[in-house]
């Protein structure tokens, strides 16, 4: 299961006293609009383009069917993944090569090469965070396409220079750079949210988790593939002294490439999703007043006042508890497949271990694709989390049962194994369903859609700083179980899995979905 970058959220709800972004509107209820009556031409703009509309202020049900039927726009949503698969294809690329690049730059001992190799694989997104509420912020000021552009360009520049480095000092400082232009992720994920319906909101984002996973996949293929052109392709490189000087220029040249074309393409085609509130006419001075008073406490909302907000935190924290696990397991797993059956692992060899990468990939897409949209329309956000939550401890524990089967040893044992590890994987991977329904729910508690950028740079900062730990420290705790023998080299699989029974705690306390809210609301009345 590959950890979403991303990754990677639509459907706001809304409280009583207004609607959230992409609320699923009962159309028989009276719905006000996110502050007050008086207040609601201050925001009647945003609210019908989410599909809000009331029937106080003589909105029409039609209006509220045809945005709610409103199509998915198939040729913004292609271009904004597009260049969703940026971020993961630069940070993934360079994994195949950094640690021959920084034994040939620094010329440091064997001991130092993963010291160096980590230091610079986390910059990238110690950088992210410290930025990434910047962009949020900047993108709720002058528009989503701006600073998307403008980050697109960063990271391609930032990209092309890391190939190009000749010291261990130039590539942490080309690899911060790449790191400063985080406003991809954040604003891609915005603007996904902003051309969504209630309807149209889950397949959007499953798209979106695809090319996520896309670049997750082909950043290092192409990575490997590319580097050292002249050693590999002495037929087509061989002679170049370029190409000798840089043998990893190639690969950041072609990933920067395609950074480029995403940048060229979402400047042209892609559309501005934030829109602007027009001035309201005909109001008196006390409407006049009132709606200054929205307008300002809309657009200026701190990070604190956002995350008292309520549900905030509880979605930000379960957001955070899967963004562990993912990371975690994306980590271990293919130390875990080769490390030999004796010390807890399944002693695979590379091409068993790329084989289950593969279908670990393809049951991904098939989930998240073919499964998620229809599941989530069914039992919604809170119960897609639920239930992956649920079976994420069943998960995580098939992995060391497998080693038990091997190490039984017998005949039917191992024909076992090889029935149930496959099976498990793709099954298992259904819980992959939970990080695009996190994704959700991080925009249904948004308070507003003038604060969704920052609310989504909150969430991705997060992320942000534990993919800059969590995958060093847990592979650490698992090669420490693993020469210990503790619980038979299998307590990092115990752990993870008393950490995701967590989770599933967690989860009850998720915001209800918008409709539940209402109904129960209108009960107690």
């Amino acid at each position: 299961m590959a950890a979403p970058t991303e990754g990677t959220t639509t459907q706001q709800p809304g409280r009583e006293s207004g609607t959230r972004l992409g609320e699923d509107i009962d159309v028989n209820e009276t719905t006000s609009l996110l502050a007050s009556a008086k207040a609601e031409p201050t925001v009647r703009a945003a609210g019908q383009q989410y599909g809000a509309t009331s029937e106080a202020n003589g909105d029409s049900v039609s209006e509220v069917d045809s945005q709610k039927e409103k199509p998915l726009p198939l040729g913004q949503i292609f271009f904004l993944c597009y260049a969703r698969a940026i971020e993961p294809l630069a940070f993934f690329s360079i994994f195949p090569y950094v640690s021959q690049m920084v034994q040939d730059n620094g010329n440091v001992s064997d001991s130092d090469i993963g010291f160096y190799s980590g230091l610079i694989e986390s910059m990238f997104s110690l950088t992210q965070a410290i930025v990434m509420l910047f962009w949020g912020r900047l993108a709720d000021r002058i528009g989503r396409k701006p600073v998307l552009v403008f980050s697109l360009l960063g990271v391609t520049v930032a990209t092309s220079l890391f190939g190009t480095a000749r010291s261990i000092g130039q590539m942490i400082l080309f690899r911060c750079i790449a790191g400063v232009f985080a406003g991809t992720i954040v604003t891609i994920r915005t603007m996904v949210a902003e051309h969504s319906t209630p309807t149209t909101q889950a397949r959007a984002f499953s798209w979106f988790a695809f090319s996520g996973n896309l670049g997750i996949f082909l950043g290092p293929l192409l990575g490997g593939a590319l580097a050292d052109p002249v050693r590999q392709y002495p037929s087509i490189f061989g002679g170049m002294r370029f190409f000798e000087d840089y043998p990893y220029a190639l690969s950041s040249f072609v990933v920067a490439m395609i950074g480029a074309t995403a940048a060229i393409s979402t400047a042209f085609f892609v559309e501005e999703t934030l829109k602007k509130e027009p001035a309201a006419t005909g109001l008196d001075d006390n409407e006049a007043l009132d709606e200054t008073h929205a307008r300002h406490q809309n657009r200026d909302m701190s990070t604190w006042e956002l995350l008292k907000a309520p549900g905030v935190a509880t979605v930000i924290y379960v957001y955070g508890h899967l963004m562990i696990l993912a990371f975690a397991y994306t980590a271990i797993i293919p130390v875990f497949w080769f490390t030999p059956v004796s010390l807890g692992g399944y002693g695979f060899t590379p091409m068993q271990i790329s084989l289950l990468m593969g279908m670990n990939g393809a049951a991904q897409a098939a989930w998240l694709l073919l499964v998620f949209p229809p599941l989530q329309r069914r039992i919604g956000t809170k119960g897609v989390i639920r239930l992956c939550a649920a079976a994420y401890p069943c998960f995580l524990l098939a992995c060391p049962f497998g080693n038990v089967l091997l190490r039984i040893g017998t005949k039917a044992a191992i024909n076992t194994f090889w029935v149930f590890v496959p099976t498990a994987l793709i099954i298992g991977c259904g819980v992959s369903m939970s990080f695009t329904a996190a994704q959700l729910a991080i925009n249904d508690v948004s308070p507003s859609p003038r604060v969704l950028g920052t609310l989504n740079a909150v969430a991705l900062t997060s992320t942000s700083v534990l993919r800059a730990f969590t995958p060093a420290l847990s592979t650490t705790l698992f090669a420490l179980g693993a020469r210990s023998q503790l619980l038979a080299g299998h307590a990092i699989w115990v752990f993870l899995a008393l950490f995701a029974s967590g989770l599933l705690l967690a989860t009850k306390y998720l915001p209800e979905p918008p409709k539940t809210r209402k109904r129960q609301s209108n009960q107690d009345s």
